[in-house]
């Protein structure tokens, strides 16, 4: 999975980022069981892309709570 700009992200709706959020933080969850097992090879750093993207999100829905 690529990386997403914070333009695209913040071009989406509410509705979008929840559900980005959800899937990013199932592959997240994933990534990790597979780096505990030792099966994770080349993609090291997609835990932490992964982990960033999850907290771009979280910043734009806190963003739009605080100004709505």
């Amino acid at each position: 999975m690529g990386r997403i700009k914070l333009k695209v992200l913040r071009e989406m709706n509410d509705k979008d980022l929840s559900e980005k959020l959800d899937e990013l933080s199932s592959e997240l969850t994933k990534l990790r069981s597979e780096g505990a097992k030792g099966t994770l090879k080349k993609e090291t750093a997609s835990i932490r892309w992964t982990r960033r993207d999850i907290a771009r999100i979280k910043t734009i829905l806190n963003e739009r709570v605080e100004t709505h």
